[in-house]
């Protein structure tokens, strides 16, 4: 079956290894390879979250540029390379949460969701490594919780995916869903990609 990449004549590549945004790429019709960025996020640091996530994605943009040979590598191929990198960040009472980096952490994370909210901002960069051109932009939802149990909360800190995801927070993890009361915004931008904007910037640097 011809993927969207294919029927539009160009290659895609993630520059993600999440499971959620490879997911939700393959919802939106594309076939695509990945390549991992590995970059210190830690040394990246702004003061907005929207500007950290669109830095962030941007510098996964380079170094996987950079890992595949440098951007003259696809100038003269007959059709398109596009490379899709994002980032997310959780913002719990204005203050930015990446990645927990301890249990400790995780809890006071968790805890602090528990019968009230976080926001989640996305961020996504599309580079087409053929002509140099690139777009990005980034969104944003609200998660609003139930009361989660302490077990709950014991039994995500003891998950790995836990320390994997901005905020230690996955919609999707079947001990977290029946604990969501209500997503304002892209379901798809709480879970790291923006499908709406992620379209958007493929059709622009096209």
């Amino acid at each position: 079956m011809a993927t969207k990449a294919m029927e539009r004549g160009f290659k895609l590549i993630l520059g993600s290894q999440s499971m959620a945004r490879k997911r939700i790429l393959t919802e939106m019709g594309y076939n695509f390879t990945v390549v991992t960025a590995d970059i210190d996020e830690k040394a990246i640091r702004t003061e907005k979250p929207e500007d950290l996530v669109v830095a962030i994605a941007e510098a996964k943009a380079d170094e996987v540029i950079s890992k595949l040979g440098g951007q003259s590598q696809f100038e003269q191929d007959p059709e398109p390379t596009i490379l899709i990198t994002a980032d997310t960040v959780v913002v719990y009472k204005g203050a930015i949460r990446e990645k927990p980096i301890s249990k400790e952490e995780a809890r006071e994370f968790i805890k602090g969701y528990s019968g009230s909210h976080g926001g989640v901002v996305g961020s996504v960069i599309v580079s087409n490594l053929k002509t140099g051109v690139r777009r990005g932009g980034w969104d944003k939802a609200e998660v609003y919780f139930h009361e989660i149990p302490e077990k709950v909360i014991d039994d995500l800190i003891d998950d790995a995916i836990t320390f994997k995801v901005a905020g230690g927070l996955t919609l999707e993890h079947p001990l977290i869903s029946p604990f969501i009361d209500t997503v304002v915004g892209g379901v798809d931008t709480v879970m790291g990609l923006p499908k709406e904007l992620t379209e958007k910037f493929i059709n622009d640097v096209l």
